[in-house]
């Protein structure tokens, strides 16, 4: 029986993406896609800024920042030019996510929040869970089974604005046992039982006699009865998540066939009825799913670990070009020393500032890059560094790309003061007071 148990849960991942699949293609439009059909029915869906939008939204998707949650982050998307923002997290089975977007315009701009579920095959595009415009304000989703999402933000073409995003985990269920935690289940889901002839399909959780046993999850009460192994026992349908829950050897039961239960109704009161006679009192809780019989409930109940870091990074500098104090700073794909590294940064390397989370910078390298660098690593770019003596005709550029468009044409000599530095260019103000790109073609003094 175990072999085949692989090829069952296969099956059950498969039917799910073949039903997702399905109501992909019957889905209502989205706020964000409603948007993008405005755009398109006022002739401007080809224009340049609208193509650039609808790009900047693709590319968050395809690049999104991998976060562990808990995670918070401010953050700045320009109104200067189309950008979004994305994060990729994994929500575990058992668990909600809980995420809060908050953003400030001075135009009351509308900001788009979509959420999507990453296809078991990465190959597939991922499919749209969750769409709102209506932000600031948080939601809820809860999946039917664990994954990876990905969140992006995005304002309307030509608006920006600042932004805090709070994404979290919660457990799905609240504890069964009044005044009880985790610590108080001493047997577990799987473990033997009489004589390895069956597994215990739920968890045990001690208390006094008399204890108040309290729904876990809303839905209606049905089976209320006694059973020579459970005792007496309340099963409970709820059919948000098309499972069903158990309360096994009561002392008492609370409710009565088809009442309507909320999460925390008194449902009975812990005892050692049933076949648990010989133990000390005690609640035998399961979870079943119609067509995956017996879930372990742990997940479901454990509040998740780990709390938000405070936030240290200088958010003075949101929006500011800051350059890099040492060699070989690591560029992260996200915040926190164990997130993977993008590359390695010399010192004065001049990097914009669009966020922060703990204490790290989520920066934008002049070339478009992102990523995420020690905040203590950086500083304004207020003080020059060097000077370079550039000679007539040579070109100050809005980038530090041969085809990026000019700011100004240098006539004569001129001595620059050099700010920072970025794969062969220098970061340099203008006589004419303009701060721009210079190719590198002499020392700096």
């Amino acid at each position: 029986m175990k072999r085949f148990l692989p090829l069952v849960v296969l099956l059950i991942l498969t039917s799910c993406e073949q039903v997702e699949q399905v109501q992909e293609r019957f889905r209502d439009m989205t706020p964000y896609e409603a948007y993008q059909e405005s755009l398109k029915e006022a002739g401007l869906s080809e224009t340049a800024l609208a193509l650039d939008w609808n790009r900047a939204g693709e590319a968050a998707i395809q690049q999104p920042s991998p976060v562990s949650l808990p995670f918070q982050e401010q953050g700045l998307i320009t109104a200067e030019e189309p950008g979004a923002a994305a994060y990729r997290l994994t929500v575990p089975r058992g668990r909600r996510l809980t995420a809060e977007v908050n953003f400030a315009s001075e135009m009351g701009t509308r900001i788009f929040v979509d959420l999507f579920r990453v296809a078991a095959d990465e190959k597939d595009p991922p499919r749209q869970v969750l769409s709102t415009d209506s932000a600031p304000g948080p939601f809820i989703h809860e999946p039917r089974r664990e994954g990876d999402f990905i969140l992006r933000l995005q304002p309307e073409l030509l608006r920006g604005g600042q932004y805090t995003i709070t994404l979290k985990l919660e457990a799905q269920l609240a504890f069964p046992v009044d005044g009880h935690g985790m610590r108080s289940i001493q047997s577990t889901f799987g473990v033997a039982r009489d004589g390895g002839r069956r597994q215990h399909h739920g968890v045990d959780i001690f208390a006094r006699r008399g204890t108040a046993v309290i729904a876990a999850a809303a839905g209606q009460a049905y089976r209320i009865g006694v059973t020579n192994r459970g005792g007496k026992v309340v099963w409970v349908r709820d059919p948000v998540r098309n499972t069903r829950l158990y309360y096994a050897h009561l002392d008492s039961q609370a409710v009565a066939n088809g009442d309507k239960i909320e999460i925390g109704d008194t449902l009975g009161f812990v005892g050692n009825t049933g076949n648990a006679r010989t133990t000390p009192p005690h609640l035998h809780f399961g979870i079943y799913r119609s067509g995956r019989g017996a879930m372990d409930p742990m997940p479901f109940l454990e509040p998740p670990r780990g709390r938000l870091s405070e936030l240290t990074a200088d958010m003075e500098q949101l929006g500011d070009w800051v350059r890099l104090t040492s060699e070989g700073v690591r560029l992260r794909a996200a915040p926190g020393t164990q997130s993977p590294v993008i590359g390695d940064l010399p010192r004065y390397t001049t990097v914009r500032v669009l966020g922060g989370s703990g204490d790290y910078f989520r920066v934008k390298l002049p070339a478009g890059e992102k990523g995420y660098v020690a905040a203590r690593l950086t500083e304004p770019v207020n003080d020059p560094i060097s000077s370079q003596i550039a000679s007539s005709g040579e070109t100050l550029r809005i980038r530090p790309n041969q085809s990026a468009p000019p700011i100004a044409r240098l006539s004569g000599q001129a001595e620059l003061a050099v700010y920072g530095r970025y794969e062969g260019y220098l970061y340099v103000e203008a006589p004419s007071g303009h701060l721009g790109w210079l190719e590198i073609t002499t020392e700096e003094e």
